[in-house]
Parts: C-alpha cells; sequence; structure tokens
C-alpha cells in the first residue's frame, strides 16, 4: 500500500510500529501471565488460550505491517493440511532473523501459535524477552561437552529442562518449533563444519528427539518448513523495509512414527534419529537446489 516510501523510510516506519504494537500486546500478555501464577490447573490452562490470543492478535498486526510497507509475493504450498487443534513439532532450515516473521505470517491462524525454544540469555532482551516467558516460550541452556565432562553432575540436565517445558503443552495444542542447526546459514558456517550439505548446516538432532521424548504421542504430526529466498538470503532490515520481493515457504506434513519415540540417552536410539534427520536434511538440500535451478532457468 505504501510501497512508493523510498526505502530507509519504509523500514523506519516499519520498525516503528513494530515496536508500538509490541509495548502495546506486552500489557494485557504480562497481566495475563501474574495471574495464571496460582497453580490451579484448569485457570492456568484458561489463562493460556487468553494469551495465545493476545499473541495471535500481536503477529497479525506485525503482519498487516508487513503488507503495509512490502509487496513480497508468497509461494507457499502444503498448508491445507494444517489445523489448530493438532499438537505440532515444526522443523525448518534457519538463515536470517527473517526467519521469524516469515514462520509468523505463514502460520498465525493456520495452527497453534507457534513456540520457539530460545537461548536462555533471550529473556533479558528488553520487553519481548518477558514476553516470551509468558508466553511459555521454552528457553533452554545447553551444555557442551566439554563443559559435561568438566561437570558430570548436569549430565542429561538439558533433557529435564525440556521435558519441564514441555509439560506447560499437554492442556493445549502447540506448535513447537525448533530450529535443528541450531544457527544461522552462513558460507563461512557452512565451511568451518564441513557440512556434506550444499544449502544447509548440519542439523543437531538432540532438540528435536528431547520435544519428541518428552510429549510421546500427544505430537500428531511434524512440520516440515522449507525456506528459500530467491534472491538471497536477506537481512531483517531487508525484510522489513520492502527490498524483499519473493519468498518460498514449502510445508511437508509428517506422521509421528514409533521409530522416531524413545530415549535419546540410548545409544541405538540416538543413531536412529540422528539418521533419520540427516536424510530428512539431506532431501530438504536437494529440494533447495531445485528451488534455486528453477529461479535460474
Amino acid at each position: 500500500m505504501l510501497h512508493f516510501l523510498p526505502r530507509p523510510l519504509t523500514g523506519a516506519l516499519s520498525m516503528l510500529l513494530y515496536v508500538l504494537n509490541t509495548l502495546f500486546w506486552s500489557i494485557p500478555i504480562m497481566l495475563l501471565a501474574l495471574l495464571k501464577l496460582p497453580p490451579l490447573t484448569r485457570w492456568q490452562s484458561w489463562m493460556t488460550y487468553l494469551l495465545d490470543a493476545c499473541a495471535v492478535s500481536w503477529i497479525s498486526v506485525n503482519n498487516f505491517t508487513t503488507r503495509l510497507f512490502t509487496r513480497i509475493r508468497w509461494h507457499i504450498s502444503g498448508l491445507d493440511r494444517l489445523s489448530r487443534k493438532d499438537w505440532y513439532l515444526v522443523l525448518a532450515n534457519h538463515q536470517s532473523w527473517a526467519d521469524i516473521l516469515v514462520l509468523q505470517n505463514v502460520f498465525n491462524r493456520k495452527t497453534p501459535f507457534i513456540k520457539f525454544f530460545l537461548k536462555k540469555e533471550l529473556i533479558y532482551v528488553p520487553v519481548i524477552g518477558l514476553c516470551w516467558w509468558a508466553l511459555d516460550f521454552p528457553f533452554m541452556k545447553r551444555y557442551s561437552k566439554a563443559f559435561l565432562q568438566r561437570n558430570p553432575h548436569l549430565q542429561g540436565k538439558d533433557i529435564e529442562t525440556t521435558r519441564k517445558a514441555c509439560r506447560k503443552f499437554r492442556f493445549k495444542p502447540a506448535a513447537i518449533m525448533n530450529f535443528v542447526e541450531g544457527t544461522r546459514f552462513t558460507r563461512e558456517k557452512h565451511d568451518k563444519q564441513q557440512a556434506p550439505y550444499q544449502n544447509l548446516l548440519k542439523p543437531k538432532a538432540g532438540g528435536a528427539a528431547f520435544v519428541l521424548g518428552a510429549m510421546g504421542e500427544q505430537l500428531h504430526k511434524i512440520l516440515d518448513i522449507t525456506i528459500h529466498y530467491p534472491k538471497g538470503i536477506p537481512t531483517f532490515w531487508d525484510y522489513i523495509s520492502g527490498k524483499v520481493r519473493d519468498i518460498t515457504v514449502q510445508v511437508n506434513v509428517l506422521p509421528i512414527t514409533p521409530d522416531l519415540l524413545g530415549d535419546y540417552n540410548d545409544n541405538q536410539y540416538r543413531e536412529r534419529f540422528q539418521q533419520w534427520i540427516n536424510q530428512l536434511w539431506q532431501q530438504k538440500d536437494q529440494q533447495l537446489t531445485a528451488l534455486k535451478q528453477g529461479v535460474k532457468q
């Protein structure tokens, strides 16, 4: 609608609206989070529904801001089988901070409100960190192998943290998001890892396996999401300032079969699950290569 504005002005106005919208919705979200504190199961369930309704409205206004200031052509497939009544584990490739806005734009009101696994340090982000906490986003503190060798008493702590976080999703449908690469794709990271894929970093199976182990058969499906930017990976600023013109999002709905459930401390299960996610990533890599070749033709 306001596509004629200079790009710096477009970005500044978009950012202003994102900030004002966040500040506006942070007030009812924090008030409802305080009301949710009494340990009464049914009461907390009601508060969760109200909190998620606020979050959906928050994202809806952000999506309106995107439509207002950008001319993105969305190329989306696979949404026809989704429901807001199902529990999902969402897996996606990760290239940019814009990925989060893309996922919220595509899935808002089509699945339960998507909740991301976040680094524990992100809770200290002003305003939005507390909103994430109030909305039951899982905050994780992951330990390296070297750290666990020095502190063996913390072995399994990350699994228990995941299980505790996932208990909050038992009473209301949820979509739990995991960027299994653990970080955004860059060519430097790719080369340093010597990743066996052209377009992806190596997947880390632990987070997804922990969620499946914690929630078991309560999860209904896995959403395998492939995000592609035909003109190259954008920055967050590129996205909000109108530079991005085309985004492709392909959704593949996968069943959760019994062989995907297990204890990640079990060596056989760990190897089986790692092999499964490596195969999934190989298919995604081929998918991204085909999308890139399609752009060039």
